[in-house]
């Protein structure tokens, strides 16, 4: 005896990629836009920050194309084999948006020590001038990305990656500034090691939430105890067992248990309304919506405890 609530969920979440991708679609041109200006603008002027932002709007460009694709492939409907639909490849692409954050990061690092013990002259004054470009299209698409509160894994790695330009952009503008008036030329790869480090903690922590999915471990703030505490306090319950606990995607955390009841309970409530109870009490404690219960008569513990040992 089984049942599952998920009822809503796939609709809700049709609705918020519709969105999400929108934005998305928004973000890219602006990114590209910026991309184009910023190449032009690292060959006049020599400046390795300039180029580093150039750079990794590339792979911004990239990440959000990437990121776009997996939100329509997520939409798709499951079949026979995918029984769970196709929600996950938002989780990848969010996974190898943080394996491409932490290439960048690497690569300005390398870049970076290597002209502090080399600089060039750069030319300040052009350099500002399409570093504020950027600058300012980044913010725009930061703030797009910033109005979208899905929780999505996808989106996340979209906005890291929005806001690793706009930290490029900053620090670009501030190095161009420095150089314009003390001459010190090495501020040009200074930044580019500043914006690795600001870069590398989100990128780990993109990469730890999207392992976290993809290993299927319990969400963040879902204690397990707590969920057995509370399920065994359903009326007729007197046990809990086989409780396993994942998310499916970003926003959808699922939650399956064997919950054995007394028979009288089944006698008098029946199956339907325990179902109906169990499932409740986990979304209204927990905000779990798409739970699946086993439930067991008492007289078919011993039944369980046999195919336990097969």
């Amino acid at each position: 005896m089984g049942h599952g609530h998920g009822h809503g969920q796939s609709s809700g979440h049709g609705a918020s990629r519709a969105a999400d991708r929108k934005r998305l679609r928004w973000v890219l041109a602006v990114t590209a836009s910026v991309l184009v200006v910023e190449v032009v603008g690292a060959l006049l002027t020599g400046s390795l920050a300039l180029l580093a932002d150039a750079g990794h709007m590339a792979t911004d460009a990239g990440a959000v194309v990437l990121a776009l694709g997996a939100s329509y492939v997520a939409s798709l409907p499951g079949g026979k084999r995918s029984t769970f639909g196709y929600h996950r490849a938002e989780v990848l692409a969010a996974l190898l948006n943080a394996l491409v954050l932490l290439g960048v990061c690497a690569y300005l690092a390398y870049a970076g020590i290597t002209r502090l013990a080399d600089p060039t002259e750069v030319e300040a004054g052009v350099m500002v001038v399409f570093a504020s470009f950027g600058l300012v299209a980044n913010g725009v698409s930061m703030l797009i990305l910033q109005r979208a509160d899905t929780g999505s894994l996808n989106i996340r790695g979209a906005a890291n990656e929005v806001f690793a330009d706009l930290l490029g952009s900053v620090l670009a503008v501030a190095a161009g500034l420095v150089i314009l008036v003390t001459d010190w030329t090495r501020a040009d790869p200074v930044a580019s090691l500043l914006i690795a480090v600001l870069i590398l903690p989100r990128a780990f922590f993109l990469l730890r939430d999207a392992a976290v999915v993809l290993l299927e471990i319990a969400p963040l703030g879902l204690d397990l105890d707590d969920v057995e505490h509370h399920v065994r306090h359903v009326e007729g319950v007197v046990d809990v067992h086989d409780l396993h606990a994942w998310t499916i995607t970003s926003g959808m955390p699922s939650l399956s248990a064997h919950v054995t009841v007394t028979d009288e309970a089944l006698a008098t409530r029946g199956v339907g309304r325990i179902l109906d109870e169990l499932c409740a009490c986990v979304a209204e404690h927990f905000d779990v919506r798409h739970a699946t219960f086993q439930v067991e008569p008492v007289s078919h513990e011993a039944h369980e405890d046999l195919g336990e040992l097969h």
